[in-house]
C-alpha cells in the first residue's frame, strides 16, 4: 500500500504537471531520489535571493545522468598512426604514469560493508587505522622532498650546477667557498625550517593517535588508543571527548534516548546537533546485553558527504528479525565532540575513510607569485648570461678550445643572475612576518608561513567562510509581526502583559467550549474565522514560537555540596540558573530565549513531549507527535502537538517566506514586510498553523508511516504526504532576528571591496541565511541585482560557472561541503587571472585554507583547527583589512624593489667584467677575486641593500585611508619586464661608465685600477640605495655607514686584494701558464715576447699550450705597469 501513495501532491494542476513531469525525468534506479532535492523553481520565482547553492549529491549517485546534459560536438575519431601523432603520444604517457601511480600507492577501491557488533574479525576487508598522519615526508623522503622543493626552480638550481662546476679545475673561477656558502646556508635555513615544521606536525599527530577510549569487550571495558581503534569495536565516548573514528550510535546515558554533539570542527557550525540512538540497542538493559544479541550495521562506501547517511540496523536472534532505517540522525561522526552524555556507538569508518579526513585536502608546498616571477626573470638573465658568452667567444674566433672558453666565460659571468639574491628574499620574507607580528594594532597575529607574505599584496579573490568568520553567530530577535500590528525591541513590554493576560482568557474559552456537546478540537478549529482579540492573537504567535523548534533545554548543577546536588527533579528543571538551551540552529536559539523573555518558558523536552511554563508558573504539556525538520529543499520545519489539558491536536510550521506564501491564507501584508525586514538586514521566518481533528491526524499517520516504509522512492513519497497537510494554513506572525556581525565587518568589507577585492561568500549554511548576512554585512548592496542558481554542478560545468562567478563583484556559495570549498578555490585558481585567499575559523575551512594561494585563519569560538592549519593567523575579521592594505602592500613593493635591486647589484659587476675582458682581448679572467666578490654580495652591500624592507612609499594611515592604492598591485607593475629592462639598463650604464672611466681616468696608474674601480662600484651602490629610499628610518642610515665603515677598514688590512699582481697571476693560471700553487712566472714556452723563466708549469693539459697573443700582450702591459723591472716588450709596444 505504501508503493500507492502518491509522489506529486501539489497545489494546483498546472504546477503538479510540471512536477510531476520534472520527477518523472529522473528515471528509476538509484539516482531516482535526487530530483526531489533539485527541484525546477516558477517563472515568477524571486530573484532577490542570494548568489550561489552548489552540490554534487546528484549527479554522484547516478552517473546515467551525464547523459541528460549538454554535450560538445563528436568530431571524427582519429586512429592509428595519425591517433598516435595528433596526441595520442601525450594520453597513451598519461595513463601509463597514472597506472604506475596507483601500483605505487596500492589505491583501494571503497566498498560497502557488514559490521558486526562488538566483532572486528568478522569483518571481510582490511580496513585503514585509525591513525592521523597530517605529515609530508617520512624519515626516508625527507631530505629527497626537500631538496626537489627547493631545485625545481630554475634560480636554485642554476646555483646549483654553478657551484659544483667548480671541483672541475679548468672551469674553476674563484674560491669554493664564494658559491658554496650562499648556497649552503640557504639549503640549511630550508631544511631546519622543514624539519621543525615536520617534528611539530608529528607531535601534534602522536597526541592524538594516543588518546586513550575505552572499548566494550565480553570481558568489560578495555583501554585503547584511538590508532587501536578497529572497524566493527564498540567503543565508549564520554562527555566533551572527541569521537575518534565514524560511528552508528547504539546508546547513551540519557533517558530520552539522544544527546548532544558539536560540529564546529566538521561543518564549521557551533550549534550543537541531535543525534538519536538506535532503538534496538537503546531498549536493551545493560551494556553487556549488546554482546547477547546477533545484530550488524549494513553501511554503504564511505563518502564525502557529511551531511546523509542510508543504512540499515539487523538484529538476526529475534523472531522475526528487527531492520531499522539508519539515517544522518544515527551517525557520529569523527572529529566531533560528544556535548552531553555518554554515548556507546560501533566503528564503521576508521582512519583515511572517515568523513573528516576524506574533507581534507592535503598540505601544498605554496609558492608566492613573485617567486615565480623572479624565476622567470632568472631564466631571462640566463639567456643574457649565454648570449655574452658566445659573443665573447665568437670575437675570439673560437681559436683553441673554444668550448673551455665558452664555460669559463659562463662562469665568469655566472654574476649576473646573483646567489645572493635567494638569500635576502628569504631574509626579507622573515623579516616581513616578524613586523606583522609585532603591529600592534592587529595583537595575537602570528605568521606560520614566512615564505609568501607578499602574496598579501597581491590577492585579487577573498573567499571567506561566514559562520564566526564575518558573523559571531548570536542571534538577536528584533520584530515580531502580526499584520496589523508591528512590536520591536521597545515595545516587548506590551508583548509581555499580552501574554501574562491571554492564558486566563483562553482558560475561559476552553471551560466554556467543555460546557458544550462539541469537542474542544472542534470549536477550535473555526477560531480562525472569528475576529480574535490583539492579546489572543500575541499569545497564539507566541506559542507557535514556543512550540516549533528543535530545541531541547540543557540543566547543568552547579551545586557545590554533594547532597544539594540530589536534588528533585521538578526543582532542577525548573532552575533559570542552570538551563542552557541547544539547537541545530542560532536562530531557533534566539526565538526560544525571546519567548522565555516575554513569559513563555521552554522548560523540559524530550522525544516526546515539551513543557511550557506561563508567567503565573503554571506548567503546560504539549504531547510530539510528529517532528518534520528543516531541509535545505523545503526551507521549512513543522511539528504536529497535542495539547494534554484540551486533547488539541495542532500542526504548527514556520520557514523561509518563499515557501510559506504558497502554504497560508490569502493576506496582503506578508510580502511587503518580509521586504522591508529584509531591506534592514533581519532574518525572517513566518509562523502558521492548521487544528488537526482526530480523525485527520489518524489519516495522516497511517499514510506517513506506510509511505516511511516504502523501499522506493521513500523521500519523495514522504514529502507527499507531509505536503497533503500544508494547505491553507492560518497564517500567525512574522518574525525578524538579526544575526550579530563581527566588529567593524562592513567597512573592512568596503576597504577590501575598494580595494579591487572580489568577496566570495562559501559556507555551508541554508541559502535565506546567506542572503540575510551577505545584505546585512554590505557584501551586497541594496543597489546590485541579484541572481540565483540552484543547484551549479561543478562536475560539468567548471568553465562556464568560473566565467560567470568571476563577472561578479560578489558571490555567495551555500550549502558547500569542505571539500567543495576546496574545489571552488582550486578552480579559480585553474581558470581565473588572480591570486586566491582564504579565510575562515572552523576545522571545515582547512581543505579551503590550505588550496588557497594565502590562507588565513582565525582563532575564534571554533577551536584552533583553522589557525594551526593556515599561513596566517589573526583573532579578528576586521585585522585583515590593516594586514593586507599595510603589511601585504608593503611586504610585495619591498621584495620587488629587494630582488630588483640585488639583480641590479650582480648584473652592474657583471658589465664591469665585460668590459674589462673586451679591453684586454677578450680574456676570460676574473677582475675581482676571492674575497671581494664575496665582501661585494655581503658586508660592503648586503646591510644598505637589505635595509630597503624598511622602506615604505606612503605611511599606515594613508593606505587604509587610500583603499585604490592596493589596486596596482594585482597588475604587478612593481615587479615586471619593462621595469626589469630599466634596471638592466642602468645597470649596463653605470657598469661601463665606472670600468671605461677607470680606465681612461687613470691610465697611469692601472696598478690601482682593482682598487679604483671597485671603490668606484661601492660608492655607487651606497649611493643608488640612497636615492631609491622614499622614507628613511635609522637603522638605514647606520647599514649606510657601517658597510662604508667596513670597505674603508678592508682597504687598510686586505691590500692585497687590490693589487695588480692578483690579475697577472690569474692570466697565467687562467691560461696554463703557470700552476696555481707556484710562484708566478714571465710566459712559458712558445711565448713569442719573452723567454721561458723560471720552472715549467706543470699543469698544464695540454702541457705548455702557447698561450695567444692577446694574453701576452696582457702580461706586458701588466708588467710594465706594475713592476720597474720588467723588461720593454718590443713586439707589441
Amino acid at each position: 500500500m505504501a508503493d500507492q501513495i502518491p509522489l506529486y501532491p501539489v497545489r494546483g494542476a498546472a504546477a503538479g504537471r510540471k512536477r510531476a513531469a520534472y520527477y518523472s525525468a529522473a528515471g528509476p534506479g538509484p539516482g531516482a531520489e535526487w530530483p526531489s532535492r533539485y527541484q525546477l523553481e516558477g517563472e515568477s520565482a524571486p530573484l532577490d535571493e542570494m548568489p550561489l547553492m552548489m552540490s554534487e549529491e546528484g549527479f554522484e549517485d547516478d552517473e546515467s545522468d551525464y547523459h541528460t546534459l549538454p554535450r560538445a560536438r563528436v568530431t571524427r575519431r582519429r586512429r592509428g598512426l595519425e591517433w598516435l601523432v595528433c596526441g595520442g603520444w601525450k594520453l597513451l604517457c598519461t595513463s601509463c604514469c597514472d597506472w604506475l601511480v596507483n601500483i605505487c600507492q596500492r589505491k583501494r577501491e571503497l566498498k560497502a560493508r557488514t559490521v558486526w557488533l562488538g566483532h572486528p574479525e568478522k569483518c571481510e576487508e582490511k580496513h585503514p587505522r585509525n591513525s592521523i598522519k597530517n605529515q609530508k615526508y617520512n624519515i626516508f623522503t625527507f631530505i629527497p622532498g626537500v631538496l626537489y622543493e627547493q631545485f625545481k626552480f630554475f634560480l636554485n638550481l642554476y646555483f646549483l650546477v654553478v657551484s659544483c662546476s667548480q671541483f672541475v679545475p679548468a672551469l674553476k673561477i674563484g674560491y669554493l667557498y664564494t658559491y658554496w656558502a650562499p648556497l649552503g646556508f640557504v639549503l640549511a635555513v630550508t631544511i631546519t625550517r622543514e624539519a621543525i615544521d615536520e617534528f611539530r606536525r608529528f607531535q601534534r599527530d602522536k597526541e592524538v593517535n594516543s588518546h586513550l577510549y575505552s572499548r566494550l569487550t565480553v570481558r568489560g571495558k578495555v583501554q585503547v588508543k584511538s590508532s587501536d581503534i578497529q572497524v566493527g569495536d564498540l567503543i565508549i565516548v564520554e562527555k566533551n571527548q572527541r569521537i575518534p573514528s565514524d560511528m552508528v550510535f547504539l546508546r547513551t546515558s540519557e533517558k530520552a534516548g539522544s544527546c548532544f554533539i558539536r560540529t564546529d570542527q566538521l561543518d564549521g557550525e557551533t550549534d550543537w546537533k541531535p543525534k538519536v540512538a538506535v532503538s534496538c540497542t537503546q531498549r536493551l538493559p545493560a551494556i553487556g546485553d549488546l554482546f547477547s544479541i546477533s545484530a550488524y550495521v549494513y553501511a554503504p562506501k564511505p563518502q564525502l558527504d557529511i551531511h546523509s547517511f542510508e543504512g540499515t540496523f539487523t538484529r538476526e536472534d529475534s523472531d522475526p528479525p528487527i531492520h531499522e532505517s539508519l539515517s544522518i540522525e544515527n551517525t557520529l561522526w569523527a572529529s566531533t565532540v560528544v556535548a552531553s552524555g555518554t554515548v556507546i556507538g560501533v566503528v564503521i569508518y576508521t582512519g583515511k575513510e572517515t568523513r573528516s579526513v576524506m574533507n581534507t585536502s592535503n598540505a601544498k608546498n605554496k609558492v608566492g607569485l613573485l617567486d615565480l616571477e623572479l624565476n622567470q626573470l632568472t631564466k631571462a638573465l640566463f639567456l643574457a648570461l649565454v648570449a655574452l658568452s658566445v659573443v665573447m667567444v665568437t670575437v675570439q674566433g673560437f681559436a683553441g678550445p673554444w668550448y673551455r672558453s665558452l664555460s669559463r666565460f659562463l662562469l665568469l659571468f655566472s654574476y649576473i643572475i646573483p646567489i645572493s639574491l635567494r638569500v635576502n628574499l628569504d631574509m626579507g620574507k622573515a623579516a616581513y612576518g616578524w613586523m606583522i607580528m609585532k603591529d600592534d594594532s592587529i595583537p595575537g597575529t602570528v605568521v606560520r608561513t614566512s615564505t609568501i607574505p607578499e602574496e598579501l599584496g597581491r590577492l585579487v579573490y577573498l573567499l571567506t567562510d561566514k559562520t564566526g568568520t564575518l558573523t559571531q553567530n548570536e542571534m538577536v530577535f528584533k520584530r515580531l509581526h502580526l499584520g496589523t500590528v508591528s512590536y520591536g525591541a521597545d515595545t516587548m513590554d506590551e508583548i509581555r502583559s499580552h501574554v501574562a493576560s491571554a492564558p486566563s482568557q483562553v482558560q475561559s474559552q476552553a471551560s466554556g467550549s467543555n460546557t458544550s456537546s462539541t469537542p474542544p478540537r472542534t470549536a477550535q478549529s473555526s477560531a480562525p474565522k472569528l475576529r480574535r482579540s490583539v492579546s489572543s492573537r500575541v499569545h497564539e504567535a507566541v506559542k507557535a514560537i514556543a512550540l516549533c523548534h528543535n530545541v531541547t533545554p540543557v540543566y547543568e548543577s552547579q551545586a557545590s555540596v554533594a547532597g544539594e546536588a540530589e536534588c528533585a527533579e521538578v526543582d532542577r528543571d525548573l532552575s533559570d540558573e542552570n538551563r542552557a538551551y541547544q539547537a541545530s540552529s542560532p536562530d531557533e536559539v534566539a526565538l526560544v530565549q525571546w519567548t522565555e523573555s516575554v513569559g513563555l518558558t521552554l522548560v523540559n523536552r524530550d522525544l516526546t513531549s515539551m513543557q511550557l511554563r506561563t508567567p503565573s508558573g503554571q506548567i503546560l504539556t504539549y504531547y510530539v507527535l510528529q517532528m518534520f525538520p528543516f531541509t535545505s529543499e523545503s526551507k521549512r520545519m513543522g511539528v504536529i502537538v497535542r495539547d494534554e489539558s484540551t486533547a488539541e491536536i495542532t500542526f504548527y510550521m514556520k520557514g523561509a517566506d518563499v515557501a510559506m506564501a504558497t502554504i497560508v491564507q490569502y493576506n496582503d501584508w506578508l510580502e511587503e514586510e518580509c521586504g522591508n525586514m529584509a531591506r534592514e538586514g533581519l532574518r525572517t521566518l513566518v509562523v502558521a498553523k492548521r487544528v488537526l481533528t482526530e480523525e485527520q491526524y489518524q489519516d495522516f499517520e497511517s499514510r506517513y508511516t506506510q509511505a516511511k516504509l516504502s523501499v522506493h522512492d521513500r523521500a519523495l513519497k514522504v514529502t507527499a504526504v507531509v505536503e497533503s497537510l500544508e494547505r491553507e494554513m492560518e497564517l500567525l506572525c512574522l518574525t525578524g532576528v538579526e544575526d550579530q556581525l563581527q566588529a567593524d565587518v562592513r567597512p573592512t568589507l568596503e576597504t577590501l571591496r575598494n580595494a579591487g577585492i572580489k568577496i566570495w561568500m562559501l559556507t555551508g549554511d541554508k541559502l535565506e541565511t546567506a542572503t540575510c548576512i551577505a545584505k546585512s554585512s554590505h557584501l551586497v548592496s541594496r543597489t546590485q541585482e541579484v541572481h540565483v542558481f540552484r543547484p551549479v554542478c561543478l562536475k560539468y560545468y567548471e568553465l562556464e560557472f568560473v566565467e560567470l562567478a568571476c563577472q561578479c563583484p560578489a558571490v555567495v556559495c551555500c550549502r558547500c561541503s569542505p571539500t567543495q570549498k576546496a574545489r571552488i578555490v582550486t578552480l579559480l585558481q585553474q581558470h581565473a587571472t588572480g591570486r586566491t585567499c582564504a579565510i575562515g575559523d572552523g576545522g571545515n575551512d582547512v581543505s579551503m585554507i590550505q588550496a588557497a594561494d594565502c590562507g588565513v585563519g582565525i582563532e575564534g569560538k571554533e577551536g584552533k583547527q583553522a589557525s594551526l592549519a593556515a599561513d596566517l593567523s589573526i583573532t579578528q575579521f576586521r585585522h585583515l583589512g590593516r594586514l593586507l592594505m599595510v603589511h601585504g602592500r608593503s611586504s610585495y613593493k619591498r621584495s620587488a624593489a629587494l630582488g630588483q635591486f640585488v639583480m641590479h647589484r650582480g648584473l652592474i659587476i657583471s658589465t664591469m667584467q665585460a668590459v674589462f675582458s673586451s679591453v684586454f682581448y677578450f680574456a676570460s679572467v676574473p677582475l675581482y677575486q676571492g674575497f671581494l666578490m664575496v665582501g661585494y654580495a655581503t658586508v660592503y652591500t648586503m646591510f644598505p641593500v637589505f635595509s630597503l624592507v624598511l622602506d615604505q612609499d606612503v605611511k599606515p594611515e594613508v593606505a587604509l585611508l587610500y583603499p585604490e592604492l592596493y589596486k596596482d598591485l594585482a597588475k604587478g607593475r612593481s615587479l615586471s619586464f619593462k621595469t626589469f629592462l630599466i634596471w638592466v639598463l642602468i645597470s649596463i650604464y653605470q657598469g661601463g661608465v665606472l670600468m671605461y672611466g677607470a680606465l681612461l681616468l687613470f691610465d697611469s696608474e692601472f696598478v690601482h685600477v682593482v682598487a679604483i674601480s671597485f671603490t668606484a662600484l661601492v660608492l655607487t651602490e651606497l649611493l643608488m640605495v640612497a636615492l631609491t629610499i622614499r622614507t628613511w628610518h635609522w637603522l638605514m642610515a647606520v647599514a649606510e655607514l657601517l658597510s662604508l665603515g667596513c670597505y674603508v677598514a678592508s682597504l687598510a688590512f686586505l691590500n692585497e686584494y687590490f693589487v695588480v699582481k692578483r690579475l697577472e697571476n690569474a692570466f697565467r693560471v687562467c691560461h696554463g701558464m703557470v700552476s696555481a700553487d707556484q710562484d708566478p712566472i714571465l710566459c712559458g714556452p712558445g711565448c713569442p715576447a719573452h723567454r721561458p723563466v723560471g720552472p715549467l708549469c706543470h699543469r698544464c693539459d695540454p702541457p705548455l699550450i702557447p698561450p695567444p697573443e692577446g694574453v701576452c700582450r696582457v702580461l706586458c702591459h701588466l708588467r710594465m705597469a706594475g713592476f720597474s723591472q720588467a723588461s720593454s716588450c718590443s713586439k707589441f709596444t
